[in-house]
């Protein structure tokens, strides 16, 4: 299984099919390339881009010009998400198309929720470089996945 909650290591021990039960409660906040936003990787499939996130955006912290590369899907706990076509607030849902393109932000409280996604996004760098979510270039990091058979 490729599948993995990153930096718990007791679920290597466990059998392929036994349930991966994972204390977010108890991970740590990881910063991000983007200022104000920090993470908790849930799980992560390397293999076909597979990923379910905890986000925490500062008020104001900017997600910059990136594409939804298949279907992501965002559950708002606290706070909000905002973008040019509206405003996701606590206890709302929003999913967004595959190739659709935004920047978003959180509101003036901030925000907190839980972001679903078939693949990472591609995210454009002002250099011209298009990275994920953490920096790495796109293509080395999930061209394969998006491309399998």
């Amino acid at each position: 299984m490729a599948a993995v909650t990153p930096k718990v290591a007791q679920h290597a021990k466990l059998p392929p099919l036994a349930s991966r039960f994972v204390d977010a409660a108890s991970m740590a906040w990881e910063k991000t390339v983007y200022e104000g936003v920090e993470v908790k990787t849930l799980i992560v499939d390397p293999e076909t881009g597979l990923m379910t996130m905890l986000l925490k955006m500062a008020p104001g912290a900017t997600l910059p010009d990136h594409e939804h590369v298949l279907i992501e899907q965002t559950y708002v706990m606290q706070g909000s998400l905002v973008c040019a076509e509206g405003e996701c607030k606590a206890g709302e849902f929003v999913w967004r198309p595959a190739g659709s393109r935004h920047e978003a932000h959180a509101g003036p409280e901030g925000g907190f929720m839980i972001a679903m996604f078939q693949i990472p996004n591609k995210f454009f760098q002002p250099d011209g470089r298009v990275t994920d979510f953490i920096g790495r270039d796109w293509n080395s990091a999930w061209g394969k996945a998006l491309f399998r058979d």
